[in-house]
């Protein structure tokens, strides 16, 4: 069974700092490029990240500079530094698949306010 657990999220104020931790198993990890999504309160799910499975990185526009994704292939798990946290990143963050948005976990919520 695939499953991915998000954690790290909480409140931060503006200017600060996270980091997300997403710990996977039911599937080769290594094999796949991963991605980080958001969904912000009242709107849709939002791309923000992704890993290829030889590590090469993409951002969205609106994190580029901010953030940065990682992995560790013999942990099976998936990282995503935040930093100079805006009031806008505040949302739910999910880790999954890069083409299988489907396999999401339940997320954690990161809330950027002073």
């Amino acid at each position: 069974e695939v499953q991915l657990v998000e954690s790290g999220g909480g409140l931060v104020q503006p200017g600060g700092s996270l980091r997300l931790s997403c710990a996977t198993s039911g599937f080769t990890f290594s094999r796949y490029d991963m991605t980080w999504l958001r969904q912000a309160p009242g709107k849709g799910l939002e791309w923000v990240s992704y890993i290829s499975n030889g590590g090469q990185t993409y951002y969205a526009d609106s994190v580029k500079g901010r953030f940065t994704i990682s992995r560790d292939n013999a942990k099976n798990m998936l990282y995503l530094q935040l930093n100079n946290l805006k009031t806008e990143d505040t949302a739910v963050y999910y880790c999954s698949k890069l083409t299988d948005w489907n396999s999401r976990g339940q997320g954690t919520r990161v809330t950027v306010s002073s």
